[in-house]
């Protein structure tokens, strides 16, 4: 889909982006640019996240970058000097719908630039927390097929949706619930990363469940 969104992690407050299959669940909206992402709350939330509350802001221009480590690309994820980079787009979240154990948010990436840009594929989406940003549990699940290149012209939009599961209905000796501060988002064929603030709580550990899954751009 071109220059429409279908849904935008002020939601993709993934994480993170991203949603947070099976959380509770959050207002929608987007979120303005900042330098540096919120502090982690002192206490633990009842969903896996809630709306997102701040901003996006490049993880490669704070000290989050230290810690990202971009996602493994599949073999036919080859990038072109078409894609679309993380620095001419930016970032925000709408709440979508939510199913059994699940909140669906979008994940909305806006061309900035001045010239015309590709997307496809899957963007890389996981939680983070802490100063440093570090990575929480598993990243999200490619959730079905690879879909058609997407065109941006300046001002133009793509969206993935993002599933994100209530963490609590998981054994909490195996999740290890922690308090996470957002998602961490790699535009497909990206290795430079966005960030979008989402408080909520993430497994640490491996959870029998995929705690984020997301689709391909559309």
């Amino acid at each position: 889909m071109k220059k429409h969104t279908i849904g935008r992690i002020s939601a993709g407050g993934v994480l993170l982006l991203a949603a947070l299959a099976g959380c509770g669940g959050g207002g929608g909206g987007t979120t303005s640019p900042q330098s540096a992402p919120p502090s982690v709350p002192s206490t633990s939330t009842e969903s896996s996240a809630t709306s997102p509350t701040a901003t996006v802001a490049p993880l490669n221009s704070s000290p989050e970058a230290a810690s990202a480590t971009p996602p493994v690309a599949a073999a036919d994820d080859k990038a072109s000097a078409s894609d679309c980079k993380a620095a001419e787009l930016t970032l925000s979240v709408k709440d979508g719908d939510a199913a059994a154990g699940t909140v669906y948010r979008s994940l909305v990436f806006t061309n900035k630039g001045s010239r015309t840009c590709t997307m496809q594929g899957f963007p890389g989406v996981s939680y983070v927390a802490g100063a440093d940003g570090h990575q929480v549990g598993p990243a999200a699940f490619r959730d079905g097929t690879k879909g058609p290149a997407v065109t941006l012209n300046p001002g133009g939009t793509a969206t993935a949706p993002v599933g994100f599961v209530n963490v609590r209905n998981y054994d909490a000796a195996v999740c290890k619930p922690t308090n996470v501060r957002g998602l961490r988002i790699y535009p497909p064929h990206n290795t430079a990363s966005m960030f979008v603030a989402m408080e909520g709580v993430g497994c640490a550990g491996t959870p029998p469940g995929n705690q984020l899954t997301v689709k391909t751009v559309v």
